[in-house]
């Protein structure tokens, strides 16, 4: 059983680029997903590789996730079948630490930007990075699956303004 354990931030400004050694594009569909439940994820990976993911929530901060390969075209024929969507910009990180990545969402989650951070434990030590203003650890409004299902374009403007995410 692969056990996933991550922490999530809110991002301001763009000093995280620096550390950049790798960028990939991701296309994601939700097929099931509910607050505190199983999540049924699509994912496409530069138009090259596809995954279907199934995750449920585990202790703390951790989550349960499986990952299985798909046929590209299959991934793309399910992909045209979904309505709750994002498309993003993945950057991995050289930091120390745990795997560190940026994501840069498009279209109606534009101009959202969210770090990760994935750890070998629960209580793993971080050092977190000051463009790192807000973590956002385990709200579900932040998930990737809630922004597939409510696009940061339809939140109110007051929302978006207090969370420092302007078009």
């Amino acid at each position: 059983m692969a056990l996933e354990i991550e922490r999530r931030f809110l991002v301001s400004g763009d000093s995280w680029k620096t550390f950049v050694s790798n960028a990939h594009t991701l296309k994601q569909a939700y097929l099931a997903s509910c607050i505190n439940g199983l999540i049924v994820r699509l994912r496409i990976i530069d138009a090259e590789l596809a995954w279907l993911t199934l995750k449920a929530p585990a202790e703390g901060i951790s989550t349960y996730e499986f990952e299985y390969p798909i046929p590209l075209a299959d991934a793309e024929s399910i992909w045209e079948l979904t309505q709750e969507r994002i498309a993003k910009t993945r950057f991995e990180l050289s930091l120390p630490g745990g795997k560190w990545v940026v994501d840069c969402f498009g279209g109606r989650n534009a101009p959202l930007v969210l770090a990760e951070v994935e750890l070998s434990s629960i209580d793993a030590p971080i050092d977190v990075p000051s463009w790192c203003w807000k973590e956002v650890t385990g709200e579900f409004t932040w998930s990737n699956a809630a922004l597939a299902q409510t696009p940061l374009a339809s939140w109110p403007e007051n929302m978006r303004r207090v969370n420092r995410l302007y078009d």
